[in-house]
């Protein structure tokens, strides 16, 4: 299962992602989507996994769950927007982390990408970095990645360019 990555879109997506929407099976959304357009953009790629995040209003709310806990080719991942780095989770995503004990914790919200150890023996924790063009980041980022019988692998940060108005954006 190949996944794509993204988090804090924030209403707007860059318009050379789109090859990368192809090349995977699933798309998972970290959540601050914007417009609950957007959702429906990244579905008529692929089917979707989402939460949503902080700044998104009550068109992704109803569509979109504060967290998710599913398992996947032998794994259970935990996604939640607001979610720390390890070692300096939040109280309530550190309880519900410890509560669920994941493989894998899927957030975003800081744009800053990030891969790696997560809490527990042998987790990984993973922050795409942010897909939209609002923020202080200065590249646009996501992750790309495979799920197969119980592991995550060929991980790829996939930089899409640099954030700024030089860089052709879709607008929802």
């Amino acid at each position: 299962m190949r996944i794509l990555l993204l988090s804090d879109s924030h209403g707007a997506f860059p318009k050379n992602v789109e090859p990368y929407f192809t090349q995977v099976d699933e798309i998972w959304h970290a959540g601050d989507v914007g417009p609950a357009a957007g959702l429906d953009y990244l579905r008529q790629f692929k089917p979707v996994r989402a939460v949503y995040g902080n700044i998104d209003g009550t068109d992704v709310r109803k569509q979109c769950a504060e967290f998710l806990h599913f398992s996947l080719q032998g794994l259970s991942f935990f996604m939640m927007h607001i979610v720390g780095r390890p070692g300096k989770y939040n109280a309530q995503a550190l309880r519900l982390v410890q509560h669920h004990k994941p493989n894998v914790v899927v957030c975003g919200h800081s744009h800053i990408a990030l891969v790696s150890p997560g809490i527990f023996p042998g987790s990984l924790h993973l922050n795409p970095g942010a897909i939209g063009n609002q923020g202080w980041h200065q590249a646009i980022t996501a992750l790309r990645f495979q799920v197969e019988t119980g592991r995550v692998f060929n991980m790829e940060l996939i930089d899409l360019g640099p954030r700024g108005q030089e860089q052709p954006m879709l607008f929802f």
